[in-house]
């Protein structure tokens, strides 16, 4: 409401603010919104990095796989971790143009944001046309593009972007009684064998692509991922 004054000022006085009645009032916060992954984010001069070897036989040399995460939203409740940038580095030059190829594609990926787990999918149904191969512990790859899908799921599992299919120990301890029980009826166990190696007349699991599957009791039973077709 509007006051006019009609008489001359003379005097004034400041008025006191009421505590009681500012106690009551909500504060006023600024709502933020997380900040998502897009290409439009500057590259950090630091970037959190994992490097991951692997030495398939249809390479000369190893090849060291590095993923780059950056941070992003650090310090609050939408604090996340995502994939930013990869690199590929060997000896061998005989994949370096399609290896620094996939590597600049993966990155844009990366750097565009969203859902970047159908890379994985993408790149571990990549099948050589000369036939694929066995990692150590029997493990089946069907091209060298196959297991670099593979170092990336295993990235992105470890910084929580995908859901680790994790056995639980009860099903760890039924696996090892069956593995036993395997050996000793077949007498394949030997003492020079390594703990990760399987029975060497196991087949290939169509689930986890091991070379691990046994038939005990008529059921054929997977050592490695716990896949039966008895249910």
């Amino acid at each position: 409401m509007t006051v006019k004054i009609s008489n001359k000022i003379v005097g004034y006085r400041v008025k006191k603010v009421d505590p009681e009645a500012t106690e009551h009032q909500a504060p006023v916060h600024a709502e933020t919104k997380p900040v998502q992954m897009n290409e439009y984010i500057e590259r950090p001069d630091f970037l959190l990095g994992t490097t991951y070897k692997i030495k398939p036989p249809v390479a000369e040399h190893a090849m060291y796989i590095t993923i780059n995460d950056i941070l992003l939203n650090e310090g609050t409740d939408h604090e996340s971790r995502q994939p930013y940038e990869v690199f590929i580095n060997s000896k061998s030059m005989e994949h370096f143009q399609w290896v620094i190829a996939l590597t600049r594609v993966i990155s844009a990926v990366f750097r565009k944001g969203g859902d970047v787990t159908f890379l994985v999918e993408e790149l571990r149904s990549v099948y050589d046309p000369n036939g694929g191969y066995f990692k150590k512990g029997g493990v089946f790859m069907p091209s060298l593009v196959a297991e670099i899908g593979a170092v990336i799921e295993k990235h992105l599992k470890a910084i929580g972007l995908l859901e680790s299919e994790e056995m639980s120990e009860t099903t760890k301890r039924i696996l090892a009684e069956k593995r036993a029980e395997f050996e000793a009826s077949h007498s394949t166990a030997t003492n020079d064998e390594k703990a990760d190696d399987y029975p060497p007349n196991a087949t290939m699991c169509g689930k986890c692509s091991t070379k691990a599957v046994i038939v005990m009791d008529g059921c054929a039973t997977c050592l490695s991922c716990g896949d039966s077709k008895c249910g």
